[in-house]
């Protein structure tokens, strides 16, 4: 249940960014399960990221749309704007740094039917999908290495 009321936080804040965009500095992390079903995203960034994928919501997303089930976004990945898909119970981590909010989730907790199909994660993987070649810098081809994001934020 507790998962659930949390999920629903996420689901609410989305809506609130989806109607009127993000307030002051605000900006997400969402981390996801890419195995999860009903996820779809792009089969290149499925196989660079096969387990588990964080994309940032902050400049440049478009077509951000929310429902009771599923979140759509447009983001920007190698200057290439691409759709994704992704089921709340996909969810496994929301973290807005403007005001030190994190939330963790367990995707197999959430859905039981599916959670022997769920990966043990012992290395997180980020992508940055806010500014064009972002998705690339600090990773050297190296999925598994974590992208030190702190370049990319204004100072």
């Amino acid at each position: 249940m507790v998962q659930m009321a949390l999920l629903s936080v996420v689901k609410d804040v989305l809506q609130n960014a989806a109607e009127s965009g993000l307030p002051g500095d605000h900006h997400f992390y969402l981390t996801f399960s890419t195995r999860y079903p009903d996820v779809i995203i792009p089969d290149y960034l499925r196989k660079r990221y096969p387990d588990e994928m964080t994309i940032v919501v902050q400049n440049q997303f478009s077509d951000l749309v929310v429902d009771d089930n599923h979140f759509e976004i447009s983001l920007s990945f190698n200057s290439k704007l691409e759709h994704l898909d992704i089921p709340f119970l996909a969810l496994e981590g929301f973290f807005d740094p403007s005001v030190d909010f994190g939330l963790h989730f367990h995707a197999s907790d959430v859905n039981n039917d599916n959670s022997e199909d769920l990966p043990v994660v012992a290395e997180e993987e980020e992508i940055v999908a806010d500014g064009g070649d972002a998705g690339d810098a600090g990773n050297s081809g190296n999925p598994g290495n974590v992208v030190t994001l702190d370049m990319f934020r204004k100072k």
